[in-house]
Protein backbone atom coordinates (compact mmCIF):
# COMPACT_ATOMS: atom_id res chain seq x y z
CA UNK A 1 0.00 0.00 0.00
CA UNK A 2 1.54 3.29 -1.09
CA UNK A 3 0.82 6.87 0.03
CA UNK A 4 -1.96 7.28 -2.55
CA UNK A 5 -3.69 4.10 -1.37
CA UNK A 6 -3.42 5.34 2.22
CA UNK A 7 -4.99 8.67 1.22
CA UNK A 8 -7.84 6.85 -0.60
CA UNK A 9 -8.50 4.71 2.48
CA UNK A 10 -8.47 7.79 4.72
CA UNK A 11 -10.92 9.63 2.46
CA UNK A 12 -13.27 6.62 2.34
CA UNK A 13 -13.11 6.23 6.12
CA UNK A 14 -14.33 9.80 6.44
CA UNK A 15 -16.96 9.48 3.70
CA UNK A 16 -17.60 6.03 2.22
CA UNK A 17 -20.10 7.54 -0.23
CA UNK A 18 -17.47 9.71 -1.94
CA UNK A 19 -17.60 9.24 -5.71
CA UNK A 20 -14.66 7.91 -7.68
CA UNK A 21 -14.51 11.27 -9.46
CA UNK A 22 -14.17 13.15 -6.16
CA UNK A 23 -11.62 10.64 -4.84
CA UNK A 24 -9.65 11.07 -8.08
CA UNK A 25 -9.74 14.85 -7.78
CA UNK A 26 -8.47 14.74 -4.18
CA UNK A 27 -5.61 12.29 -4.85
CA UNK A 28 -4.63 13.62 -8.29
CA UNK A 29 -5.46 10.56 -10.40
CA UNK A 30 -8.06 9.66 -13.01
CA UNK A 31 -11.36 8.17 -11.94
CA UNK A 32 -10.62 4.77 -13.59
CA UNK A 33 -7.24 4.63 -11.78
CA UNK A 34 -8.91 5.28 -8.45
CA UNK A 35 -11.59 2.68 -9.22
CA UNK A 36 -8.85 0.09 -9.91
CA UNK A 37 -7.04 0.99 -6.69
CA UNK A 38 -10.22 0.71 -4.62
CA UNK A 39 -10.99 -2.68 -6.20
CA UNK A 40 -7.45 -3.86 -5.34
CA UNK A 41 -7.80 -2.59 -1.76
CA UNK A 42 -11.05 -4.57 -1.48
CA UNK A 43 -9.49 -7.74 -3.01
CA UNK A 44 -6.57 -7.49 -0.56
CA UNK A 45 -9.07 -7.08 2.31
CA UNK A 46 -7.68 -3.71 3.33
CA UNK A 47 -11.16 -2.28 2.75
CA UNK A 48 -13.54 -4.88 4.15
CA UNK A 49 -16.90 -3.16 3.80
CA UNK A 50 -19.05 -0.05 3.74
CA UNK A 51 -21.88 0.74 6.09
CA UNK A 52 -24.30 3.40 7.23
CA UNK A 53 -23.77 4.52 10.82
CA UNK A 54 -26.86 5.26 12.87
CA UNK A 55 -27.52 7.27 16.00
CA UNK A 56 -28.33 4.54 18.57
CA UNK A 57 -30.46 6.87 20.68
CA UNK A 58 -32.57 7.81 17.65
CA UNK A 59 -33.54 4.14 17.21
CA UNK A 60 -34.24 3.47 20.88
CA UNK A 61 -30.86 2.06 21.93
CA UNK A 62 -29.80 4.71 24.42
CA UNK A 63 -27.94 2.45 26.86
CA UNK A 64 -24.44 1.28 25.97
CA UNK A 65 -22.90 -1.36 28.24
CA UNK A 66 -19.51 -3.03 28.29
CA UNK A 67 -19.88 -6.56 29.58
CA UNK A 68 -16.87 -8.59 30.67
CA UNK A 69 -17.31 -12.35 30.39
CA UNK A 70 -15.51 -14.67 32.81
CA UNK A 71 -15.50 -18.20 31.45
CA UNK A 72 -15.67 -21.40 33.44
CA UNK A 73 -12.61 -23.61 33.91
CA UNK A 74 -12.05 -25.64 30.75
CA UNK A 75 -14.49 -23.55 28.68
CA UNK A 76 -14.39 -24.04 24.92
CA UNK A 77 -13.61 -20.45 23.85
CA UNK A 78 -14.80 -20.75 20.24
CA UNK A 79 -18.05 -22.33 21.51
CA UNK A 80 -18.55 -19.45 23.95
CA UNK A 81 -18.05 -16.90 21.15
CA UNK A 82 -20.46 -18.77 18.87
CA UNK A 83 -23.03 -18.79 21.68
CA UNK A 84 -22.76 -15.00 21.95
CA UNK A 85 -22.77 -14.29 18.18
CA UNK A 86 -26.57 -14.56 17.59
CA UNK A 87 -27.44 -12.13 20.40
CA UNK A 88 -28.47 -9.00 18.50
CA UNK A 89 -27.85 -6.59 21.37
CA UNK A 90 -24.12 -7.44 21.30
CA UNK A 91 -22.49 -5.07 18.84
CA UNK A 92 -18.84 -6.08 19.35
CA UNK A 93 -17.02 -9.01 20.94
CA UNK A 94 -13.32 -8.95 21.83
CA UNK A 95 -11.25 -11.94 23.02
CA UNK A 96 -9.18 -10.63 25.92
CA UNK A 97 -6.06 -11.40 27.89
CA UNK A 98 -6.63 -11.25 31.62
CA UNK A 99 -9.34 -12.29 34.05
CA UNK A 100 -12.15 -11.71 31.58
CA UNK A 101 -12.04 -13.85 28.46
CA UNK A 102 -14.35 -11.66 26.40
CA UNK A 103 -15.41 -8.03 26.43
CA UNK A 104 -18.73 -7.23 24.78
CA UNK A 105 -20.17 -3.90 23.71
CA UNK A 106 -23.94 -4.07 23.86
CA UNK A 107 -26.74 -1.60 23.21
CA UNK A 108 -30.22 -1.78 24.69
CA UNK A 109 -33.15 0.56 25.20
CA UNK A 110 -33.85 0.10 28.91
CA UNK A 111 -32.23 -1.12 32.09
CA UNK A 112 -34.73 -4.00 32.14
CA UNK A 113 -33.48 -5.07 28.70
CA UNK A 114 -29.89 -4.90 29.97
CA UNK A 115 -30.82 -7.08 32.93
CA UNK A 116 -32.45 -9.61 30.58
CA UNK A 117 -29.36 -9.59 28.36
CA UNK A 118 -26.99 -10.22 31.28
CA UNK A 119 -29.23 -13.05 32.49
CA UNK A 120 -29.25 -14.65 29.01
CA UNK A 121 -25.47 -14.38 28.78
CA UNK A 122 -25.04 -15.94 32.22
CA UNK A 123 -26.96 -19.03 31.12
CA UNK A 124 -24.75 -19.74 28.08
CA UNK A 125 -22.47 -22.79 28.31
CA UNK A 126 -18.95 -21.85 29.39
CA UNK A 127 -19.87 -18.52 30.97
CA UNK A 128 -19.14 -18.43 34.69
CA UNK A 129 -19.84 -14.78 35.37
CA UNK A 130 -20.17 -11.28 33.99
CA UNK A 131 -19.12 -7.78 34.96
CA UNK A 132 -21.10 -4.91 33.46
CA UNK A 133 -20.14 -1.26 33.11
CA UNK A 134 -22.62 1.28 31.75
CA UNK A 135 -21.45 4.20 29.62
CA UNK A 136 -22.87 7.51 30.81
CA UNK A 137 -22.27 9.10 27.40
CA UNK A 138 -20.31 8.52 24.20
CA UNK A 139 -17.75 11.19 23.42
CA UNK A 140 -16.71 9.59 20.11
CA UNK A 141 -16.91 6.24 18.43
CA UNK A 142 -15.75 4.55 15.23
CA UNK A 143 -12.99 7.09 14.71
CA UNK A 144 -11.05 6.40 11.49
CA UNK A 145 -7.83 4.64 12.36
CA UNK A 146 -4.64 6.63 12.13
CA UNK A 147 -1.75 4.91 10.38
CA UNK A 148 1.65 5.06 12.06
CA UNK A 149 4.10 7.37 10.34
CA UNK A 150 6.28 5.64 7.76
CA UNK A 151 9.86 4.90 8.82
CA UNK A 152 11.81 6.53 5.97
Amino acid sequence: MDDTDERIVQLLQNNARMSYAELARQVGLTSPSVQERVAKLERNEIITGYRAEINPEAVGLGITALIGIVTTAGADYPQVAEGIRPIREVESCYFMAGEESYLLKARVGTMAELEQLVNRLSRLPGIGGTRTTIALSTKWESRPQARPPSQD
